[in-house]
């Protein structure tokens, strides 16, 4: 996603900094290395700047053994906290400080949507696997740590209650869920009802550049297509965006087995994410993909011509 944006924004002309624990990768912008952790010479890049936005985190496609538990809460909540403190530290603080957050902060759910208003946070569902609740947990305590560096008058913060978002770039989401689909595997996952919660790269990016330009958006705002769709139908349209006829279900038992196989947890696939976006539509922003079906058709387009 950071990697999105900062295509997204050097090609119009911004100046990108990028921090990174691999000060030597190959990117257009400049990288400064940084432990996300401790203070260091990274905090004069904040100084001055415009907009900070910071989505440092330990990937959660893994299995949440103790290690993995650590490492996942760690990341998040200690790189927010360095930021927190480098912005109260500035004499020249960033207007606004855009922090990563995740729509899985909400309730597992199937009866109606949640928003930023009326939304229901996850954690308290009976019968709620304990991996689930752990990372609600983290999602709360990655927003905490973002409220606790305290009184910031020259910085807007907003908590970005993300989505899964879907762009055709190679080893992202949408490949893995296209790679099984081009192999017949693409079928309904566990009972199909669970809802899934997504948007296109074009509307997080668009949703960045409308959050920075309306100064009345602050706290929790959820980046998330208008249209969630229940896993039947999402992999459906999916199938015949690709011209498959075929797709193998992959009941909950079999997920199970599978996920242990390949490191990985089943809540990435059966929790019901039923999130709307509320304070971006109150606040007039359209979205260029509100619909699942036209997003599909795009990126697999898209990843035809890659193929050509």
């Amino acid at each position: 996603m950071g990697t999105m944006l900062g295509w997204a924004f050097a090609g119009e002309g911004h100046e990108v900094v990028e921090l990174s624990r691999d000060p030597d990768r190959k990117r257009p912008w400049r990288v400064v290395d940084w432990d996300g952790r401790t203070p260091g010479p990274w905090a004069y890049e904040i100084d001055g700047a415009d907009v900070v936005v910071n989505l440092a985190g330990r990937s959660v496609n893994c299995r949440y053994d103790a290690a993995n538990r650590r490492q996942i809460m760690e990341s998040r909540v200690e790189s927010t906290k360095a930021v927190g403190r480098a912005i109260a530290l500035a004499a020249h603080p960033p207007r606004l400080w855009l922090q990563a957050s995740t729509a899985t902060i909400y309730a597992h759910r199937y009866d109606a949507a949640n928003d930023e208003a009326t939304g229901i946070l996850g954690g308290s569902e009976p019968g709620v696997p304990e991996t689930w609740k752990f990372s609600i947990e983290v999602a709360k305590a990655w927003e905490s740590a973002a409220m606790e560096a305290g009184l910031l008058p020259g910085t807007r913060r907003v908590l970005m209650r993300s989505a899964i978002t879907l762009s055709p770039d190679e080893g992202g989401v949408f490949d893995v869920l296209l790679g099984l689909v081009r192999k017949g595997l693409g079928g309904t996952v566990g009972d199909g009802r669970q809802y899934v919660s997504w948007v296109h790269e074009a509307d997080f990016i668009g949703a960045v550049r409308w959050i920075m330009d309306h100064e009345e958006l602050a706290g929790p705002v959820n980046i998330a297509s208008p249209e969630p769709v229940p896993n039947e139908e999402f992999m459906r349209v999916l199938r015949e965006a690709w011209g498959t006829r075929i797709g193998l279900p992959a009941p909950e038992w079999m997920l199970e087995i599978g996920a242990m196989g390949i490191r990985t947890e089943t809540e990435l696939l059966l929790k019901s994410r039923r999130v709307t976006p509320g304070r971006l539509l109150a606040s007039g922003y359209q979205f260029e993909y509100p619909h699942w079906s036209d997003a599909a058709r795009e990126l697999c387009e898209w990843k035809r011509k890659a193929k050509s």
